[in-house]
């Protein structure tokens, strides 16, 4: 790194305050939207009727969680965004992309289709690209590579929830029962 690129601040305010107004509340309605057609709620029946893991969080902490965790990613998204012409950037940004749109397809497989094991895929597969997402974001900005921790434990988290609920359910899998 030269001396001018040290002296630079670690963020443009102005981009990152535009970036974020937009970023931060799009993805917590885009998050919380999902979630409300899929029936990602504990008043969901199906879900209801699970064996759930003992390590499982009460249902009030999932929606907490999310908000927070989609309110970090909205900032770090912003700070990316706000950093221009750096190194990696348009890479970051479409890891961001198709990671999010992951996320976007959990809940419905999930809740709605009541497709386990196919959602299981799908949050291993949200873990790794937001590991990559974090490392993108890091190399463009550190700040916006560390706000991406909380997202990716909690991911490794939900994996290990996912995994349970179906180990715990087989014959609930929509994909075990030839649906």
């Amino acid at each position: 790194m030269d001396t001018t690129e040290s002296l630079q601040p670690w963020f443009n305010t102005g981009s990152f305050a535009r970036a974020a107004i937009v970023a931060v509340p799009a993805i917590l309605f885009a998050g919380g939207l999902v979630a409300r057609i899929a029936g990602s709620t504990d008043a969901n029946p199906w879900y209801q009727s699970l064996a759930l893991p003992a390590f499982q969080p009460p249902p009030a902490l999932f929606g907490i969680a999310w908000a927070i965790l989609y309110t970090l990613l909205g900032l770090a998204f912003a700070f990316v965004w706000g950093t221009r012409d750096a190194k990696g950037r348009g890479l970051a940004l479409g890891l961001f992309a198709v990671g999010f749109l992951l996320n976007m397809a959990w809940s419905p497989l999930f809740f709605r289709a009541h497709m386990i094991s196919a959602a299981l895929g799908v949050v291993i597969a949200m873990l790794l690209v937001a590991l990559a997402t974090a490392w993108a974001f890091w190399r463009v900005n550190r700040l916006a590579g560390w706000l991406l921790v909380p997202y990716v434990l909690w991911l490794g988290f939900a994996t290990a929830i996912n995994s349970s609920v179906l180990v715990l359910n087989p014959t609930a899998d929509a994909l075990q029962m030839g649906i």
